[in-house]
């Protein structure tokens, strides 16, 4: 795991955004195509809009998975994934990518795990995952304690409170009432077969999961921490972020 902390929270959008970018031109020049996984909430807010305004990036290369989607939110509901992704990415994006392999919150959950388990089961790479960390130290919805075993790459999955008032503290719901209980995620496995992972955590209030994943033990209470088995990851923070590491 290599960390790099930047002044701001922009120039750490900045850094993720060309490490990201880098990744798929590699990718690209390497097999003629790329494959991606990119995350969601306002953790990624910056990294992707630098990451849709990189340069030297045949798009229509690019095939795309995403992290997670809740269980029975629509699709233009202003906190679903897919909505997010379909605004911040795919919709700023100069050209249409390859492929967007969204997932539904709608109709049988395992149903829609299997869907995606047979597509992404069909690339034999995925070059890139751009991903955050959650203030419990979840990846994805991996919440604690996080499935480290499984070799399923979707999982249906129950979240936690601590999960729920982070939505609901950034603003993507009105009260906890309204936050879903169950959501689809990536599983970890899954992630970690990324070649490359690129993970941006701004702000004070991931300070906490951020020492966790970084200077404890890798336990599955604080599923973030099995990032540092990964030979290809680097740690995107701000400041505040950092804030309590030891050593920076």
């Amino acid at each position: 795991m290599k960390i790099d902390i930047a002044p701001t929270k922009v120039e750490l959008g900045l850094r993720a955004a060309t490490d990201a970018a880098d990744t798929l031109r590699r990718a690209i020049s390497a097999r003629g195509r790329a494959v991606a996984i990119v995350a969601t909430g306002a953790s990624q807010f910056d990294t992707l809009a630098h990451f849709v305004a990189a340069d030297g990036i045949d798009w229509s290369l690019v095939t795309f998975f995403h992290l997670d989607e809740y269980v029975g939110l629509d699709a233009t509901h202003g906190a679903s994934f897919a909505r997010y992704l379909r605004e911040r990415l795919v919709e700023k994006l100069p050209q249409a990518p390859a492929a967007f392999h969204y997932l539904s919150g709608l109709g049988a959950p395992a149903a829609e795990c299997a869907r995606l388990k047979q597509l992404i089961s069909q690339e034999p790479t995925i070059d890139l995952a751009m991903i955050g960390i959650g203030e419990n130290g979840h990846l994805a919805f991996n919440d604690p304690p996080a499935d480290f075993e499984t070799t399923e790459p979707y999982l249906v999955v129950s979240l936690d409170e601590a999960c729920r008032k982070q939505q609901q503290g950034e603003g993507w719901f009105p009260t906890l009432d309204d936050v879903p209980t169950h959501a689809i995620s990536m599983s970890v496995r899954q992630i970690l077969k990324a070649g490359n992972i690129v993970c941006s955590v701004p702000d004070e209030r991931k300070a906490q999961a951020v020492k966790g994943s970084v200077e404890g033990p890798i336990s599955n209470l604080v599923p973030a921490s099995i990032l540092q088995t990964h030979p290809s990851m680097t740690l995107y923070l701000d400041p505040p972020a950092a804030s309590l590491l030891t050593s920076k």
